[in-house]
């Protein structure tokens, strides 16, 4: 029974033979290599030809890494540099009776940073909301009325402006070409303790709502910097700063109950908006009349799709813009105006900001069928069908 037994495993007796000369030859092997005096790559081979068990000589060990060019011994002088255009912001919100007496509701404290020397500033939409007053903090003396510019609470931006000239401000850099691993440095006042330096490294980019659930607007556009350089409550609104002391986001979000894992705006998503926001105070969007989903792998299956990227139609708004020019659901929109269109975020993102009225082309997947779409987007009305489908939160997150 137990040879019977050793034969299901693979172990006749033949086998048993073959593995006793192969254990042979390896002994010969290792005893010929340790020899003293010897060649042991010469000895390896010779035993390997008298053993008839071919021995490959072992690969080279891969060469060092090279340390990453640039690494700063210190961040005192970028931050000596920065932090003078690094503000402190304190709110108080107060609510106003039928008989014109006011109640304080609550104060609130945040960050914010100067980019224009004539006064703008730049945080976010959630350390002024519903602010009866604005007060911006400029070291630890200089305190300065603020009045809002301009807000979107779709994307957590707000701009300030106070009453002054040639203030020390901060250069906006390009998110799109920092990269995962890049040395990164906050500023800002977490807790209330004014101009607190921390650094790290960009964590991942192009995180999203479903990525950083719980947070804003499910109808909000998120495309976050992840970062663990330290961020709490009270960096909000304050500047993520590359190693040339330029700004790469906003500081938005932290992931509650987690360790240094914080989120920034990325400042390219500022820079799109800021046009409309110091001209007219808001932005004005366009929209398609959809909603668009995740090409998740199931859905790639049963739709054919193969290994592909785009942002799928879930649901369509009837007789809206998409619905007019024939879109269906379940088709998969790769492309508009000649650009890729990897996921959701990035096609809502486009469309959201193309112009009300104009007329784009998509390029849509439709089973095996590829082919382009005329859409002439309306304007967004701000209503959730805006969004893409929210799921359940898995980890709240609390907003610094």
């Amino acid at each position: 029974m137990r040879r019977s037994r050793g034969l299901r495993d693979g172990f006749g007796i033949g086998g048993v033979q073959r593995a006793a000369r192969l254990a042979l030859g390896l002994g010969a092997i290792a005893a010929a290599s340790c020899k003293p005096g010897g060649s042991s790559s010469g000895a390896s081979a010779s035993a390997s030809a008298s053993s008839g068990v071919f021995i490959p000589a072992p690969p080279p060990p891969p060469p060092p890494i090279p340390p990453a060019a640039g690494i700063p011994k210190t961040f005192a002088d970028l931050a000596a540099a920065a932090d003078p255009a690094v503000v402190y912001v304190d709110t108080l919100q107060e609510q106003t009776g039928r008989s014109g007496a006011k109640r304080v509701l609550g104060r609130g404290l945040g960050s914010a940073f100067v980019f224009d020397p004539d006064g703008l500033i730049l945080t976010n939409n959630h350390v002024i909301e519903n602010a009866s007053d604005i007060r911006v903090i400029f070291g630890k003396t200089r305190e300065l009325k603020a009045t809002v510019v301009g807000r979107d609470h779709l994307t957590d931006v707000a701009v300030l402006r106070v009453n002054a000239k040639g203030l020390p401000y901060l250069g906006l850099g390009d998110s799109d070409a920092a990269r995962v691993g890049d040395w990164v440095v906050a500023i800002g006042n977490p807790f209330g303790l004014a101009h607190t330096v921390s650094a790290g490294i960009i964590s991942a980019k192009e995180r999203t709502q479903r990525d950083v659930q719980g947070l804003g607007e499910q109808s909000g556009y998120y495309n976050f910097i992840q970062t663990d350089a330290s961020i709490n409550p009270g960096n909000s609104g304050g500047p993520l700063l590359d190693t040339l002391g330029r700004v790469v986001g906003i500081n938005t979000a932290i992931r509650a109950r987690a360790n240094n894992i914080g989120f920034a705006i990325p400042i390219n998503m500022v820079k799109e908006l800021l046009p409309q926001l110091t001209a007219n105070g808001h932005v004005r969007r366009s929209a398609m009349g959809l909603v668009v989903v995740p090409l998740l792998a199931q859905d790639a299956d049963r739709l054919g799709l193969g290994d592909t990227h785009g942002a799928l139609v879930h649901r369509l708004q009837p007789g809206g813009p998409a619905d007019r020019a024939g879109l269906k659901v379940d088709d998969l929109v790769v492309g508009l105006d000649g650009h890729a269109m990897s996921n959701p975020e990035q096609l809502r993102w486009a469309v959201s900001l193309a112009g009300v009225g104009k007329e784009v082309s998509l390029r849509v997947l439709r089973g095996k069928r590829t082919f382009d779409l005329k859409v002439k987007l309306d304007e967004l009305k701000d209503e959730p069908q805006a969004a893409a489908v929210p799921e359940e939160p898995e980890d709240p997150l609390g907003g610094p």
